[in-house]
């Protein structure tokens, strides 16, 4: 028995690819033609989404006592996320266009000084 599946009669017909038939090739295609900057960036971002849910989760099932740490722990990741997206966003080769004076130091430099500012504004929240 074939793994595709069969066309639908509403849908005019062709080939419907399988959704790991899918996934298995938005992977390869990810591994084959990102960068190992962007690479890390995303691993980053992922990490910085996974703990940003963990902590979101922890609040609503657990506690959020003290509030004040469990906001700035979750503002952090959450602002944290926001900082690497435009990072990644203003690195990316396609969107040269769209930030034509910004180099890729220039946003890591902008990155840095951003994240310094938040973890700063987070310092400040808990005292």
């Amino acid at each position: 028995m074939s793994r595709r599946a069969t066309p639908s009669k509403a849908g005019g017909g062709g080939n419907q690819a399988i959704p790991s038939d899918v996934v298995s090739s938005l992977y390869s295609s990810y591994r084959q033609s990102t960068p190992l900057r962007h690479k890390i960036i995303d691993a980053f971002l992922v990490f910085n989404m996974i703990a940003g849910i963990l902590i979101f989760a922890h609040g609503i099932l657990v506690t959020t006592f003290p509030f004040d740490s469990w906001i700035a722990s979750f503002a952090s990741t959450a602002g944290q996320f926001v900082l690497l997206a435009a990072l990644r966003i203003q690195t990316t080769q396609a969107n040269a266009a769209d930030f034509p004076k910004v180099t890729q130091e220039r946003a890591f430099a902008d990155f840095l000084f951003a994240s310094v500012i938040l973890h700063f504004f987070v310092l400040n929240y808990l005292q």
